[in-house]
């Protein structure tokens, strides 16, 4: 097994040490968790570079990098429900458009055709990064002592809150249309299957 698919399993992993870390008490869980979702993505970047890189490019890295992505992401999200930080109908969205293109990639390799992640997908993502770095300074902000953050206070709260509801509105409305356009990229993967 080549670095860049060890990455990515190394991703995998770190997707659960961070939701451990996650629900533990404690400001230095919330910053170790922060920064495991940090490493995390660092994984994301270096896999697919080092893969070009050094023409390491496989089907195993092609299939399971949006895989460790989703697990990564999908997990932060379900987190933050639990934590009643993001609404839950906007993850079902996220989790059903990750589902569809799932079983899309899932038909595709039964045909013995990988699918990559394509430029809208990996837009998605990075927005969702985003989304999920914004909510866990939150929750790093909440766990400070109050005495150690001066601008932080019930008004900036409030303000940040409407903020993250608002950059959640948008990582919805974009996962939902790089999920839309994905499946419209590689109708010809349900359509044969339809007509055989």
């Amino acid at each position: 097994m080549n670095l860049p698919n060890k990455l990515t399993l190394g991703r995998i992993a770190l997707a659960f040490v961070f939701i451990i870390l996650l629900f533990m008490p404690g400001l230095v869980a919330k910053i170790s968790a922060l920064v495991a979702f940090i490493l995390a993505s660092v994984t994301d970047l270096l896999d697919g570079y080092i893969a070009r890189k050094n023409n390491q490019i496989t089907d195993f890295g092609r299939m399971m990098d949006p895989v460790a992505d989703k697990i990564l992401v999908l997990s932060a999200f379900v987190a933050f429900v639990q934590l009643q930080l993001v609404p839950a109908w906007m993850v079902v969205i996220i989790i059903f458009r990750e589902a569809a293109v799932s079983g899309l990639r899932a038909l595709a390799l039964a045909k013995g055709r990988v699918i990559a992640a394509d430029r809208g997908g990996k837009h998605k993502t990075a927005v969702q990064v985003v989304a999920i770095f914004a909510i866990l300074f939150l929750i790093v902000f909440r766990e400070a002592p109050p005495r150690s953050l001066s601008f932080w206070n019930a008004g900036t709260e409030a303000v940040y809150k409407n903020a993250i509801f608002a950059l959640m509105l948008i990582t919805v409305t974009l996962t939902l249309i790089s999920g839309l356009a994905y499946l419209i990229k590689n109708r010809e993967v349900y359509t044969n299957a339809k007509e055989s």
